[in-house]
């Protein structure tokens, strides 16, 4: 029956059989076949459908919910049995938010040091998603903003605290500045991540709170596209310390501390809640506070 749960799920999260069946690699009529029979065997319809996905039924809704709890704790066993007898091993699968990619790869690179037999999938991905992607069991934890708005029921483990620098083209004026408060770039013309990124929202309070209005010239969720435009001398952007500097490094950019405004949020390792946690997010927060406490 596990697997006809994993079907329900994913059916349930792409709200599209088509989408589903190709998302879990098999055809359509499979996949209908199979959500057929598990509501055969439970006894209750789950999903309203005529020619299309219709929603999900009442009891289809509480199902859900026990189907990811179950198709979850399925997984935990395998992982720990597989474990017991090979030691660390298998896939993890991250999604991180575009500011803290840098991290997510340093992360990586220490873990498979420690963990050479574990393979690694790293999703680039808005808060939001990331805490979608960790209910519906897509993947086994995410690194995003821990204080900045509600996470629900997960654990957390603090990698670090974001502080923002302006990234220029290396010969633009402000760049010979030893740094910039919020207030100097009204009416600068800016390059910013979308507004569905909680790094943007953060950016827009503390532009706020200085009593600016962004002159946002360009918005993307590609920290690469800004960093592109701002090398044109077109514009400026605003991004964590540690994405800043790896996107300067090399190119024909410059970083200007950008002092003032809220506390550097904290960023960090976020994974389902659970006593205990498989071996692989047990390894995974060791590694995080390895990390955290090492200087940077």
């Amino acid at each position: 029956m596990i697997d006809k749960l994993e079907m329900f799920i994913a059916v349930a999260t792409e709200e599209h059989f088509g989408r589903a069946a190709e998302g879990l690699g098999i055809s359509q009529p499979t996949l209908s076949s199979s959500i057929r029979q598990l509501e055969d065997q439970l006894g209750v319809k789950l999903i309203f459908r005529g020619s299309r996905f219709g929603g999900l039924t009442p009891e289809g809704q509480l199902a859900l919910e026990r189907a990811r709890q179950i198709v979850g704790d399925a997984r935990r066993l395998r992982e720990e049995m597989r474990f017991t007898r090979r030691g660390l091993t298998g896939q993890l699968r991250i999604a991180v938010i575009p500011t803290a990619l840098t991290w997510s790869a340093d992360m990586v690179s220490a873990f498979g040091r420690r963990h050479p037999d574990v393979r690694f999938t790293v999703h680039s991905r808005n808060s939001a998603e990331i805490l979608r992607m960790l209910e519906n069991i897509e993947i086994d934890a995410g690194i995003t903003y821990l204080d900045n708005e509600p996470l629900g029921r997960v654990t957390t483990e603090v990698l670090y605290h974001e502080t923002y620098m302006l990234v220029c083209a290396r010969d633009a004026e402000i760049a010979r500045a030893g740094s910039v408060a919020w207030s100097d770039l009204a009416g600068q013309k800016l390059a910013l991540l979308t507004q569905d990124m909680q790094n943007r929202r953060i950016i827009d309070r503390n532009f706020a709170d200085a009593g600016v209005t962004p002159n946002v010239w360009i918005e993307s969720n590609s920290t690469i596209i800004l960093a592109a435009k701002v090398a044109k001398s077109e514009c400026f952007t605003i991004l964590p310390r540690e994405l800043a500097s790896f996107l300067a490094s090399g190119q024909k950019l410059a970083t200007v501390e950008v002092t003032g405004g809220r506390t550097g949020h904290a960023v960090g390792v976020v994974a389902p809640y659970q006593e205990p946690h498989t071996p692989m997010i047990r390894a995974l927060m060791a590694e995080v506070r390895k990390m955290a406490s090492a200087p940077r």
